[in-house]
Formats: structure tokens, C-alpha cells, sequence
């Protein structure tokens, strides 16, 4: 296991770990590597439910996100843990409603590590929509999001 202490540590949550959270997760980490910051930061996602634990990311995720050069292959679908709280950096949450489900299962002491994922965009609301019920144009505006808040976070990362 990776040595938290060494590292910062981002961790992208919405609900089921397998459209958004894996997204931004392949997104930052090929802008990590990209940057040279791999020794540096480490990415991981998770959800607030427990649905698909184990499973890999939507198909639709992965399809979209390949067409613009990022794995997701390698993700796997797991809960949000009590350890995340504390051994995490960054608990970044795609949309309100896991924010507020974030802040409730975490003690006092973590809640200065939860954001909103688009807090670190350029003004594009608040929220990264989650594309499960709808069509490919849901996968590819997410990803639209989720690059320009990578690009923010990263910023912010190196300022830091």
C-alpha cells in the first residue's frame, strides 16, 4: 500500500464509483503524469453507496473516456471508507448531495478536506451531473467538467 504520509492524496467521490468519481480519477491521474507529479500525488475514487463494489466503470464512461486518450481500465468500484477520511488530502465530491453524505458519515476534524469538484473550475455551476440515465452526450459533458476541474485542482495542488 502506497505510504499516505508521503503523498497528497485526492480522492474523487459521487454515488456508485463507476461513472463520475472513476472519471475524474482517469482524467487527474493522466494530468498528474502528465505533470510529472506521479511520486507526488495519488488519485483514487470511491462512492457513497455500496452498489456496484468491485465492479469496473460504466461502459459508457470508459468508451468516452478512451476517446480522448484516458484509462479507466484498471478502476474498480469500492465505498467511501472511515480510513479515507483520515488518510486523504482531498475528498472531492461530484455533486451536493454526496457532499452532504460525505460530511455526515465524516467526524469534524476531516470536513476542512471536502469540496465540491467544480469549486476548482472556471465557473461552470456547482455540480458535475451524474450521466447514468441519459444518453453519450452526458459521458462527454462530464468529461468536459471533470478536464477543466482537473487542470484547477492541479494548479492548486502545485501552488501548495
Amino acid at each position: 500500500m502506497t505510504d499516505y504520509k508521503e503523498k497528497v492524496s485526492v480522492l474523487f467521490v459521487c454515488m456508485g464509483n463507476i461513472c463520475r468519481s472513476p472519471t475524474a480519477e482517469g482524467v487527474f491521474r493522466h494530468f498528474v503524469v502528465e505533470a510529472g507529479l506521479e511520486d507526488v500525488v495519488l488519485v483514487d475514487s470511491a462512492g457513497t453507496h455500496a452498489y456496484h463494489t468491485g465492479e469496473p466503470s460504466d461502459q459508457r464512461a470508459s468508451e468516452a473516456a478512451k476517446r480522448r486518450g484516458y484509462s479507466l481500465a484498471d478502476i474498480r468500484a469500492r465505498k467511501v471508507s472511515d480510513e479515507d477520511f483520515e488518510q486523504c488530502d482531498y475528498v472531492i465530491a461530484m455533486d451536493r448531495d454526496n457532499l452532504a453524505i460525505l460530511i455526515e458519515q465524516s467526524d469534524a476534524q476531516h470536513h476542512h478536506k471536502i469540496s465540491l469538484f467544480l469549486e476548482h473550475s472556471a465557473g461552470h455551476g456547482d455540480e458535475v451531473p451524474d450521466p447514468y440515465y441519459g444518453g453519450s452526450s452526458g459521458f462527454e459533458r462530464v468529461l468536459d467538467l471533470v478536464e477543466e476541474a482537473s487542470r484547477g485542482l492541479l494548479e492548486t495542488l502545485k501552488q501548495s
